[in-house]
């Protein structure tokens, strides 16, 4: 892993945090260590995000490892690890509910107990898709999660796609409903292809991300862009990530101006 690298793209990017998947490679849990300090000093929050077993052996390539597919161990060892390293403030679990008979609500309940108990700054945020989203899922799991990592595919479309960014408000707005309005929402953008809708383009990205940056608590690139490889999608997410960042100083200074 390149940290100097990543920590300088992310600095030229504006980004305030960065969510680190582990399920590339079987050191990942060692550069995460590594990366965590470095990032520190450059004021960035970590997420950590790790595979469910629909990601895992036998039906995909990789585990995350060392913990594998045990979420209590992994729950003591990520709280234990952000005690150590207080920019390592929430962990996720991809395509959380393509996997609800293994992460049933008594599971759940037990690793979230554990890592609250050690560590209760370290936020659960699992990844949740739209027409998953639904009342009677919401309130078995309720009070378990400390936010929604929303991955946005136009669902509420007949069929979802990579090419309506649209829906971005309206579909924030039901999740609002039926999880809470005190649960933030973090949008998921698709910058990197998705295996069955394929790829986006640099304009869907940046409407995406604008929408977003505008109606959740967060926005989340999927997945960072190579500034040469992937220069146009690169060149949009910095363009609106600074944009907000100089709308949100004038917001402050007008109204630090109002309380003089």
């Amino acid at each position: 892993m390149n940290i100097a690298k990543l920590l300088a793209e992310l600095a030229d990017l504006r980004a305030n945090t960065y969510n680190f998947l582990i399920g590339h490679h079987t050191n990942d849990w060692d550069d995460l260590r590594a990366f965590l300090p470095r990032a520190r000093e450059q004021g960035l929050a970590v997420w950590v995000t790790l595979l469910p077993p629909s990601e895992s052996p036998p039906r995909g390539k990789q585990f995350s490892e060392p913990f594998r597919l045990d979420f209590e161990r992994w729950a003591g060892e990520l709280a234990r690890l952000s005690l150590a390293e207080t920019n390592l403030v929430a962990w996720s679990i991809d395509d959380f509910f393509h996997n609800e008979a293994f992460f049933t609500p008594d599971y759940v309940k037990r690793y979230t107990d554990l890592a609250r108990g050690i560590n209760p700054r370290l936020h659960s945020v699992p990844c949740w898709y739209f027409r998953q989203i639904k009342p009677a899922t919401a309130e078995k799991y309720r009070g378990l999660f400390d936010g929604v990592l929303f991955p946005y595919r136009a669902e509420s479309d007949p069929q979802p796609n990579l090419t309506n960014a649209t829906r971005v408000e309206t579909e924030v707005q039901i999740i609002r409903r039926t999880v809470g309005t005190n649960v933030p929402v973090v949008l998921d953008v698709y910058a990197t292809a998705h295996s069955r809708l394929g790829g986006s383009t640099p304009e869907y990205v940046q409407a995406v991300v604008r929408r977003g940056l505008r109606c959740c608590d967060g926005v989340l690139i999927f997945c960072h862009q190579d500034p040469v490889a992937d220069a146009a999608k690169y060149r949009v997410i910095r363009t609106e990530f600074h944009a907000w960042l100089r709308e949100r100083a004038a917001r402050s200074d007008g109204d630090a101006t109002r309380r003089r």
